[in-house]
């Protein structure tokens, strides 16, 4: 397993996969672990959880240097990443006492009941590299607070990232077996689901990763959380702030150099102020500068590895070829090169792989729209369903409107992004159920019925 500088094409480290007898291992013990681990009280948990916010914050650098080199984030974006990371881990650790308190039913003939919310034991998740360390915090702070424990079967490109989190959580003080990862390929993951100490899965990552897991965990009749992909729509109605929405667009496109979930991907624009708004958004994405992850005069670096910077190429290629208007030509990529430059097109139609496939990376596609009707018609003919973005100045329009966007979040006047306090997740293709805030603790719990005669 290789630990590879995406921007140099320089091998950094080497790792051997975990053996069959040490993911058994590491199964056993996250299970002996989760025996003693569900019975500590929230204050401990509590103190641990904190103290992973203060090693995330104290090494934040460390951490993000750890992030740039293997995927290509820019430095600056990696630091904010790990100081999302800590924010994520003070908030569960002062709200899951709360949200996993009993909760009293009320039933008639003065009977009583109550919910209680029991941890379910050893949970797996299967992580991407777009995010390392986010989207693994994400899913392990609500978890260990509810007293599970966790396995991580990170991507593959970054392991130094993968075995970081993992001395984080031992380093804090949490009990051995609470959080591992596992160096392991994809092909290892059924055995472990099906592994009676394994209760449950979640994964963030492509559709086809998503149908896999959920398939090998119905086998065994396993709960599965599914983040998968997006192409959220970002609608601009007429009675817009055309600027700050070109302006913003810009930054919802090009976050994490456009190689995320949530990042805006399909740009709706009423005719009206189409043309205004494609001038600003065009201008913004080419005063951007490209350069290494620790430039700090840069803007963007690379696509994470080269073989996704083909890939994307091809997509934006075949759909030009079929009449897309190209706004801001980025160029063929270097044959196995993961740089990368900013494609703008328009005039997509519906056979084009720019209409209806995921674009991860940074390319937008923009409609010109004549109607509201429109604009939502479109944002909603696309197997995905994540997020989106929904401009205008009326509110009693946008509460409206946001009621029949297909998506599992809609910002209104804002960019998509994620939070503690916010539910976390999608509908379609992009997957169901939800991280983040009190939905996202109960996702691995048994919500246990408990009831008094």
């Amino acid at each position: 397993m290789k630990s590879i500088n995406p921007y140099t094409g320089e091998t950094l480290k080497l790792y051997n996969p975990h053996s069959e007898l040490q993911i058994n291992e590491a199964i056993t013990r996250a299970h002996d672990t989760y025996l003693e681990w569900r019975k500590t009280p929230f204050s401990e948990k509590s103190s641990l959880m904190n103290k992973a916010a203060d090693i995330l914050e104290s090494k934040k650098d460390h951490y993000a240097k750890l992030i740039s080199l293997e995927m290509g984030k820019m430095m600056k974006e990696a630091v904010a990443e790990i100081e999302k990371c800590a924010w994520v881990c003070r908030y569960y650790a002062e709200k899951a006492e709360g949200f996993l308190a009993d909760t009293p039913l009320e039933l008639p003939d003065d009977k009583k009941a109550k919910l209680k919310y029991n941890p379910l034991g050893v949970i797996l998740a299967v992580m991407p590299w777009n995010f390392p360390f986010w989207q693994v915090f994400r899913f392990a702070a609500p978890n260990l607070m509810a007293g599970n424990t966790g396995l991580l079967k990170h991507a593959s490109n970054v392991p130094q990232c993968a075995l970081a989190i993992e001395e984080i959580f031992q380093e804090a003080g949490f009990p051995e077996g609470c959080f591992q990862s596992l160096l392991i390929s994809s092909d290892k993951v059924k055995s472990i689901l099906h592994h009676p100490h394994v209760k449950a899965a979640t994964l963030t990552g492509s559709e086809k990763a998503g149908e896999i897991i959920a398939s090998q965990a119905g086998e065994v009749l396993k709960k599965t959380v599914l983040e998968l992909g997006g192409s959220d729509p970002f609608i601009v109605l007429a009675d817009a702030d055309v600027e700050k929405a070109a302006k913003t667009a810009a930054k919802a496109r090009m976050i994490n150099f456009g190689q995320s979930c949530i990042a805006a991907k399909r740009f709706i624009v009423h005719t009206d102020i189409y043309d205004s708004f494609v001038e600003i958004f065009k201008k913004e994405i080419e005063n951007l500068k490209q350069g290494e992850q620790f430039d700090e005069s840069a803007d963007f670096c690379c696509m994470a590895r080269p073989d996704l910077a083909a890939e994307l190429y091809e997509q934006v290629n075949k759909s030009i070829e079929m009449g897309a208007k190209v706004i801001l030509d980025g160029g063929r990529p270097e044959e196995g090169s993961a740089l990368f430059r900013p494609y703008i097109i328009s005039e997509i139609t519906p056979e084009m792989p720019a209409y209806s496939e995921e674009m991860f990376g940074p390319v937008a596609t923009i409609f010109e729209v004549n109607s509201e009707e429109e604009a939502i018609k479109i944002a909603n003919d696309s197997p995905y369903g994540l997020g989106s973005s929904l401009w205008t100045s009326d509110m009693d329009k946008a509460d409206t409107l946001a009621a029949q966007i297909e998506s599992g979040a809609v910002f209104v006047n804002g960019l998509v992004a994620s939070s503690p306090y916010l539910p976390f997740g999608g509908i379609k293709r992009s997957g169901y159920g939800r991280e983040l805030a009190e939905l996202g603790i109960k996702e691995f719990v048994n919500i246990k019925t408990v009831t008094f005669a």
